[in-house]
């Protein structure tokens, strides 16, 4: 069977959880000894004081924001999804964002995102001259319509 091994890198570290059975993120609280107030526009690196190990390179750990604290208080991801490489074995970090205009702060051990491991392709690389084609082609953005 394989396993994600997770663990704690600083003593206060919250080992992370399933809200639900049915949750496919596990939740990711901040390592912080004291409350940090992010204002309109700050930004900050919040640990979570843990260290996981993925059980081989078909696996991806993938750092989501979580949807209530979004959508509730402002508060995401400064790289939208963050992607832990299954050889990584340092502390997972949080990079957030207070994109509102009310202050929001941080409390020692709050849930702050979440952390879903997905399969990972890792395919061969070549080079080629040509492409196939398809029915979209070279279209970008709003390039299948726009409603």
């Amino acid at each position: 069977m394989e396993v994600l091994k997770i663990k704690k890198v600083q003593e206060n570290a919250v080992i992370p959880k399933r809200a639900t059975e049915g949750s496919a993120g596990l939740d990711l609280c901040a390592c912080i000894d004291a409350p940090l107030t992010l204002n309109s526009g700050d930004t900050a690196l919040i640990p979570t004081g843990l260290a996981i190990e993925l059980p081989s390179s078909q696996y991806g750990a993938f750092v989501f924001a979580r949807s209530g604290l979004s959508i509730k208080h402002g508060i995401g991801l400064l790289n939208a999804v963050g992607v832990i490489d299954s050889d990584y074995r340092g502390e997972i970090k949080v990079g957030v964002i207070n994109q509102i205009k009310e202050p929001y702060t941080i409390e020692p051990g709050e849930r702050i995102a979440q952390l879903v491991i997905m399969p990972v392709a890792t395919l061969p690389v070549e080079e080629a001259q040509t492409l196939g084609e398809s029915e979209r082609g070279a279209g970008g953005f709003g390039s299948t319509g726009t409603k």
